[in-house]
C-alpha cells in the first residue's frame, strides 16, 4: 500500500511527538498520522493541527497518556477521540471507527481495527491520507496523493451518499476547492453539492459561519464564492450573497494595498451595502459582537468616507475605516503607521474655564472635538485655542 513517504518533517520533531509516538505504540503500527498534517506536508503547505488515528481504544490511549504524565482530555471519548497535551502543541488521538448510522449532522460509530473502514468514512480522497510516524511511508487507499497532485477534490464514493451524512460537507468541499483546487471543480461532487443544497437549512447557522468565514479567509476564494452563488448554494440559507464581483475587487484591492484578507470585511463585500441586512445576516449566523458591529459599519459605508479617511476612522475606528475605505474607491494608505489619537481635553477642563457642569459641557465638548477633527487633530495648546473661541462665541 505504502507508494511514498514524507520522511521525518519538521512537525514530528516538535518536542514531546517522538515519545508521543513511543507511548502510542506506533513502531508496530498501531498509530498512524492521519488527514491534513499528511496531505499538507505533501502539498509543501505549513502544518498546524496534528492529528493520529490508533487502533488502541480510546481508554487505552487514556491511560497510555497519563501513565507517562501526559496531559489527557477526553475531548470527544464518545467518538473516541482523546487530546493529549504536550508543550508544542494539542494532538488529537481518535480510535479507528466505521459509521453505523449518519443523519446528516452527526454519526453513531463503532470502533474498528481496520485502516481502510477508517479511511473509506472521511469526506475527500486528500483527506484520507495516512503516515507511518516512524517511516514516513504514505498509506493511500481512495487516490487522494493522486488527487493532490491533480489539484484535484474529490468526494469518497458517491457524494450524494456523503452529503447525506454530513451536510457540512457541502461547503467543505468549496472550501477545500478554494485551497487546493486547480480549475473547473470536480464535476459529480458540484453535481451533488448543487443537488443538495436545500440539506444546508438542517445545519446550525454557527456551522454555515465557521465554514463561511473559513472560505473567505483563504487567499483567493472569489471564484469558488462566484461558483457557489451560480450554483444556488447559498440561495436556502443566504440569498442575501448573490454578487461575486464585489469580492473579486475587493481581493484585488486588498493585495494592491499589501492589507491582509479579513473574512467579515469580504462577508460585507458579498452584501449589499446596507446596515440593516447586515444586522440581519449577523444575527443569523450568530457572529460574535465584535463581527457583528464590523459589518454593520462596513454595510454603512458611502461615497464621502474617502474625503477624510483619518476623520473616518477617528469617528468609526481604523478596522472599520479601513474595510470601508478598501470597499470602496478611497486610499487606505492614509491610515498606514497612523491610529486615532486621544482628544486631548476632558469635561474637567471646560469647567474649570466656567461652564457649570451638566449638558452644556457636553455640547462644548462636541463643537470643540469636531473642530479639532476637522483641522486634522492639532496638539492640546491649538484645542485649548478653540476652546477658547467657543467660550468667546458664547460670551465667556
Amino acid at each position: 500500500m505504502a507508494t511514498l513517504t514524507i520522511g521525518t518533517p519538521p512537525w514530528a520533531q516538535r518536542d514531546g511527538m517522538a515519545a508521543l509516538f513511543d507511548i502510542l505504540d506506533a513502531r508496530s503500527g498501531q498509530t498512524r498520522v492521519v488527514g491534513g498534517a499528511v496531505r499538507d506536508t505533501l502539498a509543501g503547505q505549513p502544518v498546524k493541527d496534528i492529528d493520529l488515528a490508533t487502533r488502541l481504544a480510546p481508554d487505552a490511549v487514556l491511560k497510555a497518556l497519563r501513565s507517562a504524565g501526559i496531559k489527557a482530555v477526553p475531548t470527544g471519548l464518545a467518538h473516541g477521540t482523546v487530546t493529549a497535551v504536550l508543550a508544542a502543541v494539542p494532538v488529537e488521538i481518535t480510535t479507528l471507527r466505521k459509521d453505523v448510522a449518519t443523519d446528516g449532522r452527526r454519526a453513531t460509530i463503532a470502533f474498528t481495527e481496520d485502516w481502510q473502514a477508517d479511511a473509506a468514512r472521511r469526506d475527500f480522497t486528500i483527506n484520507a491520507l495516512y503516515a507511518d510516524p516512524i517511516s514516513g511511508d504514505v498509506f493511500d487507499w481512495f487516490g487522494g496523493v493522486d488527487d493532490l497532485a491533480a489539484q484535484r477534490v474529490r468526494f469518497i464514493g458517491d457524494p450524494y451518499i456523503r452529503i447525506a451524512e454530513d451536510h457540512l460537507r457541502i461547503l467543505r468541499f468549496f472550501r477545500f476547492q478554494a485551497r487546493f483546487g486547480g480549475g473547473a471543480p470536480d464535476a459529480d461532487a458540484l453535481a451533488a453539492c448543487t443537488a443538495r443544497s436545500n440539506d444546508l437549512m438542517a445545519l446550525s447557522r454557527e456551522r454555515i459561519a465557521m465554514e463561511l468565514l473559513a472560505i473567505l479567509s483563504l487567499p483567493a476564494p472569489q471564484s469558488v464564492i462566484a461558483t457557489m452563488i451560480g450554483c444556488g448554494i447559498f440561495v436556502p440559507v443566504l440569498p442575501e450573497i448573490d454578487d461575486a464581483s464585489r469580492l473579486a475587487r475587493l481581493v484585488g484591492r486588498e493585495a494592491a494595498h499589501a492589507v491582509a484578507g479579513d473574512p467579515v470585511r469580504r462577508l460585507a463585500a458579498l452584501l449589499p451595502a446596507d446596515p440593516a441586512i447586515a444586522e440581519g445576516v449577523a444575527a443569523r449566523l450568530k457572529l460574535s459582537n465584535m463581527q457583528r458591529k464590523r459589518l454593520a459599519c462596513a454595510a454603512a459605508r458611502s461615497s464621502s468616507d474617502a474625503h477624510d479617511p483619518k476623520a473616518l476612522a477617528y469617528r468609526q475606528g481604523k478596522p472599520c475605516a479601513i474595510d470601508r475605505l478598501l470597499l470602496g474607491d478611497a486610499d487606505a494608505a492614509a491610515l498606514d503607521h497612523w491610529d486615532p489619537p486621544r482628544f486631548p481635553i476632558t469635561g474637567g477642563t471646560i469647567v474649570g474655564r466656567g461652564i457649570e457642569a451638566g449638558p452644556d459641557v457636553a455640547r462644548m465638548m462636541q463643537s470643540v472635538e469636531m473642530q479639532w477633527v476637522a483641522e486634522g487633530f492639532p496638539d492640546e495648546a491649538r484645542v485649548l485655542e478653540i476652546l477658547t473661541q467657543h467660550l468667546a462665541a458664547r460670551g465667556q
